[in-house]
């Protein structure tokens, strides 16, 4: 990884059992992410996405692309537009530091009304294994024939 690496797009259909689903995993039961009619009296045309649902997707995009051993170290996010029913949001990425086998990623996802997610994410990923020389012993005790 190193600077001004871009991560590839992950495009998200924003449905409505997304954002219930989440809304409830997160135990984030206020209603105007699972009741329309609650959330168009209070000014949204419908139900919308919460942040913790946000920034899990934002989680699974950088682990995505890094691999199951990245280790999240610090994910600073800020909302923007909504995310409705029925929309689409694409998550992109660049690498904006590097120092050693930590990274700062740069996070954005779009939808159809604009930026509903930007942000940074600074991320370990653990180098490969170094393989450790097994000894090989010397002599007829080593396997082969005497």
């Amino acid at each position: 990884m190193k600077v001004g690496d871009e991560l590839p797009e992950l495009t998200i259909p924003v449905t409505r059992t997304l954002i219930v689903s989440g809304a409830i995993a997160s135990r984030d039961y206020q209603d105007v992410h699972h009741d329309a009619v609650a959330a168009r009296e209070k000014g949204s045309p419908d139900i919308f996405m919460n942040i913790l649902t946000t920034n899990g997707l934002v989680g699974r995009y950088i682990t995505d692309h890094f691999g199951p051993g990245t280790i999240l170290r610090k994910v600073a996010i800020r909302l923007g537009a909504p995310n409705y029913p029925g929309d689409t949001m694409v998550l992109t990425g660049s690498v904006e530091e590097v120092d050693g086998d930590t990274a700062t990623v740069r996070v954005v996802g779009a939808n159809a009304i604009g930026k509903h997610v930007t942000g940074t994410v600074t991320v370990t990923v653990p180098g490969e294994a170094i393989p450790v020389p097994v000894p090989v012993p010397d002599g007829p005790s080593a396997g082969g024939a005497a």
